[in-house]
């Protein structure tokens, strides 16, 4: 957990924060490997402190890119106002980010999917800055390429990952279709958005109101980029994001997923509804293989010394077991066991090598 008394030394620095006071600072529960959360009690706002940079990124740089995602995903309305920015420094060597706190609940599944739905299709509906403004987001002109470069990369993890026979099985003969499916589709144009990327349930809020209905916030942005929304719909859906957070935990039926995707293309941009179409299945194979290896990846790594490991410790990237409390690591190491699985990966896979499959249904 960050230091409270660093954290408060560093916010009454900034404008309008002198008077808070170090107890109105009030660490909320760990349940996440990437962020401290810190409430700034009676003020409607949360101090994100992160852990380290999932992109691997130097503190500044990592800092500079969250504010970006904040900044601009919330002239969609569906995410966290950005209030602040606490500099890294010897004492809070990663920086913070001070950003609206939303006050919600948790998404029920199925029934709040539509509510998901409408919040990243307001998000894909924002402009798309020209080329030369879109730093400092990452920019994936080409989705597929840019999601096989994070596939490949982490996939060299898997020799080390300790899966069966059977597990490796089935994620080398996705690895295989995706491979022929790159070299298929290079250079052919496709939908590009600000797209959101850590799309998991659990990393929405929903706010119930009379006037407004069912409302669902994004709140977790470090990952946003421009790309394919394809990414976000498929990343909201699949199996290993809709049992990875206990408090949103749901078993969705492919019945269930197909109807989310149909809502999504009913109330999206007709243009953009027409063009994504084709590449939704293709893209969740794709978001089915940046899941699974990134657990591989995180099996490997959590497990290193930083202590010991030169190039662990000067890396912005800590997965290490010692960087997060004891629960959440048991916690995240029960889900890629899971995820990891002969049987989980043949019943993911069976959402569109089943015949009929996904694609049938949307």
């Amino acid at each position: 957990m960050a230091d409270l008394s660093v954290l408060h030394a560093a916010l009454v620095r900034l404008p309008g924060f002198a008077e808070v006071t170090a107890a109105e600072l009030v660490p909320l529960q760990d349940k996440g490997l990437a962020h401290d959360h810190i409430r700034v009690a009676g003020r409607g706002l949360l101090l994100r402190v992160p852990k380290q940079s999932q992109f691997g990124l130097s503190a500044e740089v990592n800092l500079r890119y969250q504010a970006a995602c904040f900044e601009r995903a919330s002239h969609s309305g569906q995410a966290p106002r950005l209030h602040g920015v606490l500099a890294p420094t010897a004492a809070l060597p990663m920086g913070a980010l001070l950003v609206e706190e939303i006050a919600g609940r948790p998404p029920r599944l199925p029934e709040d999917l539509p509510a998901l739905a409408a919040c990243m299709a307001r998000v894909h509906s924002l402009p798309v800055p020209p080329p030369e403004e879109r730093p400092p987001l990452e920019d994936h002109r080409d989705p597929v390429a840019g999601a096989m470069e994070e596939i490949e990369t982490q996939a060299r993890f898997l020799d080390a990952a300790g899966l069966t026979s059977a597990a490796r099985a089935e994620i080398e003969a996705e690895l295989s279709w995706a491979r022929s499916f790159r070299a298929e589709v290079a250079g052919r144009p496709q939908p590009i958005t600000l797209v959101l990327t850590d799309t998991h349930p659990g990393n929405f809020l929903i706010e119930d109101g009379p006037e407004r209905g069912t409302k669902a916030v994004i709140v977790d942005l470090e990952k946003a980029l421009y790309g394919s929304p394809g990414i976000d719909l498929a990343h909201a859906t699949v199996y290993s994001s809709t049992t990875w957070d206990l408090e949103v935990y749901a078993e969705l039926s492919v019945e269930e997923v197909a109807a989310f995707y149909r809502h999504y293309l009913e109330i999206a941009a007709p243009e953009l509804a027409a063009a994504l179409r084709p590449w939704l299945v293709p893209l969740r194979r794709l978001l089915f293989l940046r899941a699974i290896t990134w657990c591989a990846k995180w099996r490997v790594l959590h497990r290193r010394d930083r202590a010991a490991d030169k190039h662990a410790a000067e890396s912005a990237e800590d997965w290490s077991a010692e960087n997060t409390d004891a629960t959440t690591i048991a916690h995240v190491a029960g889900r890629v066991d899971d995820y990891l699985s002969a049987a989980t990966l043949q019943r993911m896979r069976g959402e569109w090598l089943a015949r009929p499959g996904l694609e049938a249904l949307i």
